[in-house]
């Protein structure tokens, strides 16, 4: 039910974040392993931590679609998903000026592989806004 105190833009910002991270979250706990191999692909991190990062960030995702989904949280996992998705658009845009070719950028996990392009990055930083809103229409709102 909507809230009085919550514009409806905040609202729907809301709704439209919990399923892109339960979507991107999901996709990725279906194969941990593939998803860190993935990740290797950025090389950035060495192989030892590949694992634990992929489970870190498939938790983290997991975790921002539940929290934007219950209000007692709701602002954390909006600021979460806000830093996710600011970090992702950093490393993107890297792994893009560094001239590495991904045919897959992990970002739905293995199994819909989608290559990195120029406008993977504002994707991300779409998803940073809409969790922007999600913090500004909430601000002072008893969630």
């Amino acid at each position: 039910m909507p809230r009085a105190d919550v514009p409806w833009w905040a609202i729907g910002a809301r709704w439209l974040l919990v399923p892109v991270f339960l979507a991107t979250g999901l996709g990725k706990a279906l194969d941990l392993t593939g998803f860190a191999a993935v990740l290797g692909t950025y090389r950035l991190l060495p192989a030892p931590v590949l694992l634990p990062a992929a489970l870190a960030m498939t938790a983290a995702e997991l975790a921002i679609a539940a929290g934007l989904a219950w209000r007692p949280v709701l602002r954390l996992a909006a600021r979460a998903g806000l830093a996710l998705a600011l970090v992702n658009t950093a490393v993107l845009t890297l792994t893009l000026a560094r001239g590495i070719a991904l045919a897959n950028c992990g970002c739905f996990g293995v199994f819909l592989a989608r290559p990195l392009r120029p406008w993977t990055p504002v994707e991300d930083l779409v998803l940073a806004g809409l969790a922007a809103l999600v913090l500004a229409g909430h601000r002072g709102a008893r969630c």
